[in-house]
């Protein structure tokens, strides 16, 4: 089967299904190549497990899908060598030094020997980590911790990066940081898919799908979902609409 769309990720009419439960509505959606796009909604929402079907994590129920022209129906684990995913709980192993980390992740991602000294020096210059990376991860603060996986994500210079909530829990600096370096990825031509509940990094994003009880209820620039969310409202902010559009209520 050729592939349906030339975007870094497609999905027609997806949909999971846990027994009579269904926790994806049959959903539609497009990422362009290089484009940062956020995917937002409330706890319970469907986020995750859409990740997880685009990861090659769970197999869909239902629809098309594909990552990087790839199947997710029929080639999963294909999928998994082309992307990078951060999740929102630290997912390292804290008794190792962040050298030891990312030798580890290495070998997993299976890139070649010749590489691994190149792309563990790129990261740690990346994360700002040199001066501690023979110290245990464990002892490293929040935001540090969050750069390491960070960086463990890129070893193997995936096309697409998946990001769950990758600035929970730390100092407004670091996020900042975060975003300077995804808006530096984005510009090289990574692919970012995004979800966060914080409505001022969202609208770092250029597309934003909004989704509710396995459901979209929006998608657009943040500007375009404020005006459709709010419109009689001078003033109103991406929080508004997000909050609007969950409560299925008028802003």
């Amino acid at each position: 089967m050729k592939p349906f769309s030339g975007d870094a990720i497609a999905v027609r009419d997806l949909e999971k299904r846990f027994g009579n439960f269904v926790a994806v509505d049959r959903i539609t959606f497009s990422v362009k190549r290089g484009e940062i796009f956020g995917f937002l909604g409330s706890n319970g929402s469907g986020k995750s497990t859409t990740i997880r079907m685009l990861c090659g994590i769970l197999s869909p129920t239902s629809g098309r899908g594909e990552v990087a022209g790839i199947d997710i129906f029929r080639e999963p684990e294909r999928v998994k060598g082309v992307i990078g995913y951060m999740s929102q709980k630290f997912s390292l192993y804290e008794e190792l030094t962040p050298s030891e980390n990312l030798r580890f992740y290495l070998g997993i991602y299976a890139v070649p020997p010749e590489l691994w000294g190149e792309r563990t020096r790129w990261v740690l210059s990346m994360a700002r980590l040199e001066a501690v990376k023979d110290r245990p991860t464990g002892d490293l603060p929040q935001g540090w911790k969050q750069r390491l996986a960070l960086g463990c994500a890129l070893l193997h210079r995936p096309e697409i990066l998946f990001l769950d909530e990758p600035t929970s829990g730390v100092d407004p600096v670091t996020r900042r940081h975060f975003w300077d370096f995804i808006r530096q990825l984005a510009d090289e031509g990574i692919t970012v898919f995004v979800t966060t509940h914080y409505m001022d990094e969202a609208r770092n994003c250029e597309r934003l799908v909004l989704i509710d009880q396995g459901a979209i209820v929006a998608q657009g620039s943040p500007g375009e979902i404020v005006d459709m969310a709010c419109p009689d409202r001078e003033g109103a902010d991406l929080n508004d609409a997000f909050i609007s559009l969950m409560a299925r209520k008028p802003c």
